[in-house]
């Protein structure tokens, strides 16, 4: 079984591997082959992880937590700043000057993001999704990122 049984483990795991993410293209050298190398597994796990927030967790956040559609808004417009900055990001070797300067803001809008979304998004739906529910989509998750094959 699982160490992660429902939807807000997996995703609160995906969390940890993002922060670790960070931390390493943080403490690389500046203008590394290996900063590049960090973004690209980085901006992977970032879409895969935000398109699964989208489809398995925001529906049903909007529809059966209070102000779940707030909510649901404050992550659709974090998601959509992230990849603004991974946009941006894209083309850019590790040497350009604008290159630090992005993955700053990438990190600051990042981490400002998965805070809130493990302060109050996280436990706003553990609150009013039953256990049986966050269960269930934390198997679909897990059956659907099965499905994709395993991870780089």
């Amino acid at each position: 079984m699982s160490r992660r049984p429902d939807i807000l483990g997996e995703f609160t795991a995906d969390h940890r591997e993002l922060g670790t993410l960070l931390d390493r293209i943080e403490a690389a050298p500046e203008g590394s082959a290996e900063r590049g190398e960090l973004l690209a597994r980085l901006t992977d796990l970032l879409f895969t992880h935000c398109a699964a927030e989208e489809e398995h967790l925001f529906p049903v956040v909007q529809h059966d937590v209070p102000d779940g559609g707030a909510l649901v808004f404050r992550g659709i417009h974090d998601h959509l700043a992230i990849g603004q900055y991974l946009a941006d990001l894209q083309g850019l070797r590790p040497a350009d000057p604008a290159f630090g300067a992005l993955v700053a803001g990438l990190a600051e809008t990042l981490r400002r993001h998965l805070d809130s979304e493990e302060k109050v998004l996280f436990p706003a739906a553990r609150k009013a999704l039953p256990a049986a529910a966050r269960t269930a989509l934390g198997n679909r998750l897990r059956a659907e990122r099965a499905a994709l094959g395993p991870a780089d």
